[in-house]
């Protein structure tokens, strides 16, 4: 197929008929021996028509006609990603996490809208990318276009959905809330971040987005790990993005990937991978090792709110710091002994002046990191700054079944090369927990190509040694930093520490911004 003088395509058919049958405006330009040469428009609605009657690797006239907009370039596979979706009603995007899907999903969608197809985009993800990601990238990508978090009480929720902004975003358990609402506004796109959570066509939430999508809308559901679990994953998605490659009835489903090991064991049949790899179409997926254009380390936020339990007592110590900052002059040694009592409770658990721990409702960042987990095609580690926070985080992940080991100054040198050795060279354990000060430095965990920051460090030398243990000789794939916040104190410290400026003023001024602030 080629582009003939930047308006029309031309393809070898030897069933042009199938092309009239769909809609599609041509010409047919010669034929020889039963093949057809035929020229099509090379526009959206009949490159699209094309798409839809079977044609494979068409260009979007969307990289002919878009100017990219935003503050950065784009990379070629996020051009090539957009230009993908701008062509299908309703699609997969698997690229892994750390490739950019969120911008190419903002500029195929400003795309559509510049060309009329679409109106308003409905974007459905976690509560933790609500605005670090959507958000930010919105204005970042696409400031042109109005965007508006639909989060907090139902009535606040119902505002903002019917204030006819052109992206609205909310959290999965959030639309189960207010459907009547959004069935009564009309989105034309609807995008799913972190699909995998409507995997299972039982649950209320699967059944909710299924009552939004009718065969006019426009679906887009995203994920870096498609069905990693167990081939049954599969269904749940299939049957909301391509319900004719699935059967009918979820049994009939099993029988055609799994076969019954046991009375009560059932495992994956050989053929399982193309059964899955069919059922998930149309899908465009790139992987880190394969965007060659990707910076070497990619960093990327994750909000995870604090929880009732844990604003009331953040609240209650920044009144206390206040009080005693009042009139007398702040140390560097006060400061970040204070500051530190704030990122504990963020994390989780606070240790009193009698060395005695109070633990808080930390769910919402527990949960956050193992959605980031999950998301990671390959090993994990995940720095955890203090102690108890670590137990915390331990229990969870052994309790969802994640492979875990820990690292921190209670486990012996031998334990520790042991865990090393069989993390770099042995599937399990997947995830490595680490205290930062006990594994910063020397260490190559190049199996894992994703860290995790559960809390930041008030160290620049500690964290950025700690993200070089992936970024040694030996690394294969393109890197992630994910830093997890959900205080002003801790959005400040990472942007501090990867502006590598933290020293004794620079924490006394964090902590006067801070006991000033009003969050």
């Amino acid at each position: 197929m080629q582009v003939v003088q930047n308006t029309a395509l031309v393809l070898k058919t030897r069933t042009p008929h199938k092309l009239l049958d769909a809609g599609v405006t041509h010409k047919i330009l010669s034929e020889q021996d039963g093949m057809y040469e035929v020229a099509v428009r090379w526009t959206l609605p009949d490159t699209q028509k094309l798409v839809n009657a079977g044609g494979k690797d068409v260009p979007s006239p969307m990289l002919r006609d878009y100017t990219w907009t935003g503050k950065l370039t784009p990379y070629a596979h996020q051009k090539e990603t957009s230009a993908f979706l701008s062509l299908r009603k309703k699609a997969f995007c698997f690229n892994e996490a750390g490739t950019g899907k969120t911008a190419s999903v903002i500029w195929a969608a400003d795309y559509l809208m510049k060309q009329g197809a679409i109106n308003r985009v409905l974007v459905i993800c976690p509560l933790s990318i609500m605005k670090s990601a959507w958000q930010a990238d919105l204005f970042k990508f696409a400031m042109h276009r109005s965007c508006a978090v639909a989060h907090g009480a139902s009535e606040t929720r119902k505002k903002i959905i019917s204030s006819g902004c052109e992206f609205v975003v909310i959290n999965f358990d959030g639309v189960q809330v207010v459907q009547d609402v959004i069935l009564a506004n009309k989105f034309d796109l609807i995008v799913v971040d972190e699909a995998n959570a409507y995997k299972n066509v039982q649950t209320k939430r699967w059944k909710t987005l299924n009552k939004l999508v009718t065969p006019d809308t426009w679906l887009w559901m995203l994920t870096g790990t498609p069905a990693a679990q167990s081939p049954m994953d599969a269904y749940g998605l299939a049957k909301l993005v391509s319900p004719d490659k699935v059967p009918k009835y979820y049994g009939q489903y099993r029988d055609s990937v799994m076969y019954k090991a046991t009375q009560y064991i059932w495992k994956p049949k050989l053929t399982a991978d193309k059964t899955v790899h069919s059922a998930l179409q149309p899908a465009v997926r790139f992987e880190k090792r394969q965007c060659l254009d990707l910076p070497e380390v990619t960093h990327l936020d994750r909000e995870a709110p604090l929880t009732a339990q844990q604003m009331k007592y953040y609240k209650v110590l920044k009144k206390r710091m206040l009080m005693e900052a009042s009139g007398e002059k702040v140390t560097s040694v006060n400061a970040a002994t204070n500051l530190n009592k704030l990122l504990q409770l963020s994390g989780g658990a606070v240790y009193s002046d009698t060395g005695e721990v109070v633990e808080f409702d930390v769910n919402n960042r527990l949960n956050i990191v193992l959605e980031a987990i999950q998301e990671s095609s390959h090993k994990v580690l995940v720095f955890v700054p203090f102690t108890h926070t670590i137990e915390l985080l331990k229990e969870f992940l052994d309790k969802n079944n994640v492979p875990t080991e820990v690292i921190s100054g209670s486990v012996s040198l031998n334990k520790r090369s042991s865990i090393f050795d069989a993390f770099q060279t042995s599937p399990t354990p997947r995830v490595l927990v680490i205290q930062p000060q006990a594994a910063s430095h020397g260490l190559t965990l190049t199996a894992a190509d994703t860290i995790i920051w559960y809390a930041p460090v008030a160290s620049v030398e500690t964290y950025l040694q700690a993200n070089e243990r992936i970024n040694r000789p030996g690394q294969k794939n393109a890197m992630t930093i994910i830093h997890i916040h959900g205080s002003d104190v801790e959005r400040r410290l990472y942007a501090m520490l990867q502006n590598k400026i933290l020293d004794h003023n620079k924490i006394i001024d964090l902590y006067h911004k801070e006991i000033q602030s009003d969050s």
